[in-house]
């Protein structure tokens, strides 16, 4: 069946009244900002006190678009004795985002949790040169990276925080067993003192009385005392043995 002519029309005016009653739901911008999604790829931001200049990002980086300047400096030993260490000193990290496709490498390889994604996109420029961030520019979008999301309510608490929370525990319960020592200390003093003060004081003529009194929790031996290590002189001494025979017919 061939199609009626002006069908077409039909439909497209359908659709537009249907529409026309409607609520616009065009964002007004720049005067109206829009709402992204919180983890939003929007530009990288630098934690720089986390870069310990590995380099890592810089060599993974399929653009090149990553400058990466620095130093060594030796640390002195901390203890007497010790050997001195050499660390790295970051001098330059720029990123030239008129390079960068944001594909992520460099923050999925960052070991040390450097890198961040943040959801701001206004960072056009007028020229192209003012697209390289410097280190200052990176840490400024720092402050508007969005806090983790929140870990599964059934999910393994991570090792990190487990360790610290259980070092914090035990700073804290050393600090309230401190803290209790001079107290039970003085509730002891305050106790002995208390016993000190109920004891009964003895007088002087029952003391003496229980002194002249014969003890009795001993029993009495009325037979003289014999000592058996001594021989009694009264007793004659024994014969002594006879000598032993010698032996006749030795040959």
């Amino acid at each position: 069946m061939p199609p009626i002519p002006g069908s077409g029309l039909a439909k497209g005016l359908a659709v537009t009244l249907r529409t026309m009653t409607k609520k616009t739901v065009t964002e007004q911008y720049p005067d109206a900002q829009p709402e992204l999604p919180p983890r939003t790829r929007g530009v990288i931001g630098l934690f720089e006190e986390n870069c310990t200049v590995c380099m890592l990002c810089a060599r993974e980086c399929p653009d090149w678009c990553i400058y990466i300047d620095s130093h060594k400096e030796t640390v002195p030993a901390a203890t007497p004795g010790g050997r001195d260490r050499s660390r790295n000193v970051l001098d330059r990290f720029a990123i030239d985002f008129s390079l960068c496709m944001y594909c992520g490498i460099c923050i999925e390889v960052c070991p040390f949790d450097a890198l961040f994604w943040s959801p701001e996109f206004e960072y056009s420029e007028t020229d192209i040169r003012d697209l390289t961030h410097e280190r200052d520019k990176l840490r400024e979008w720092m402050w508007t990276v969005p806090a983790p999301p929140a870990l599964d309510p059934g999910a393994e608490e991570p090792k990190e925080l487990a360790a610290a929370r259980k070092t914090a525990d035990k700073l804290a319960a050393q600090q309230e067993t401190a803290r209790q020592e001079p107290v039970q200390a003085t509730e002891r003093h305050a106790d002995d003192q208390a016993r000190a003060a109920e004891r009964p004081t003895r007088a002087m003529g029952d003391s003496k009385q229980q002194t002249d009194q014969p003890r009795t929790d001993q029993p009495r031996t009325d037979h003289p005392r014999t000592d058996h290590s001594r021989p009694d002189q009264n007793q004659p001494n024994p014969s002594p043995k006879p000598d032993r025979p010698e032996q006749e017919g030795r040959e």
